[in-house]
């Protein structure tokens, strides 16, 4: 009896603990890795071990089951009012995604900090950018970044933040290098269009996006193919932001 009220109790914490999916971290890295330049890929292949930066994108959810890692989970989503920017907005006390990413970047850059902190802080950097870029990671805080709206998908329960997560990419079927592939073909103009701007810029526009997602579905709806209709071109772009935004802050950071 005493473990099945723990795994209930758990169960909101644990929800809440589902981060852009394993295809999406991948999908944003493998872009960047095309948009590097040599500095950037010669200091990344170094710090990296060789691995690739699709290879490194999903550690952050990975260490969030060693307790000795709690302190950054508030790093993955940001909680703020609709309609507000984040600049104006009160920050939390336990940090945000900006405040993460912020710090990641001090350190990577800082030469006199270990090898050791500096891997780390890069491998949080990579994931925090794909997280940048799903929407219902830059939400409002009373229904948990949507993981409070149960829906269901193709018949199965979910909630709004899984959907934006797992469901909707997963559904289409393709493997992060496909999807990788096809998003890559973007032009120049399109590149630097999509590269402007400053963190703060891309957390409010992820937030906007966010307002809208929330009239996207109402508590109980049944989504299937005609929310893959509607949505895919927008997880696509935001997919393609996250990896030519994540190359663009590698590049500025190593040269």
């Amino acid at each position: 009896m005493k473990k099945t009220i723990l795994v209930i109790l758990l169960l909101p914490l644990l929800s809440y603990a589902n981060y852009w999916g394993k295809t999406g971290h991948r999908v944003t890295g493998d872009i960047a890795e095309q948009h590097l330049t040599g500095k950037a890929k010669r200091a990344l292949k170094d710090l990296l071990d060789g691995h690739s930066l699709a290879f490194v994108s999903t550690y952050a959810d990975e260490i969030k089951a060693d307790h000795s890692f709690s302190k950054y989970s508030a790093w993955h989503y940001v909680n703020y009012p609709l309609g507000m920017r984040y600049e104006d907005a009160e920050k939390s006390e336990h940090g945000d995604i900006v405040m993460g990413i912020e710090q990641c970047k001090q350190i990577i850059k800082d030469v006199n900090r270990s090898r050791e902190d500096r891997i780390f802080y890069l491998k949080m950097l990579i994931h925090l950018i794909g997280d940048l870029h799903q929407p219902m990671h830059t939400s409002r805080a009373e229904d948990k970044g949507g993981n409070d709206i149960q829906v269901q998908w193709f018949g199965e329960g979910t909630n709004l933040h899984q959907v934006w997560d797992k469901n909707l990419i997963e559904s289409y079927g393709m493997t992060y290098t496909e999807l990788a592939a096809e998003l890559n073909r973007v032009s120049r103009k399109e590149k630097k269009s999509i590269q402007e701007g400053t963190l703060y810029d891309w957390v409010d526009e992820s937030h906007r996006i966010c307002a809208k997602l929330y009239e996207s579905a109402e508590v109980g709806e049944k989504l299937g193919y005609q929310y893959t209709y509607q949505y895919n071109d927008l997880l696509f772009a935001q997919l393609q932001k996250g990896g030519l935004r994540l190359a663009k802050v590698l590049n500025d950071l190593f040269g």
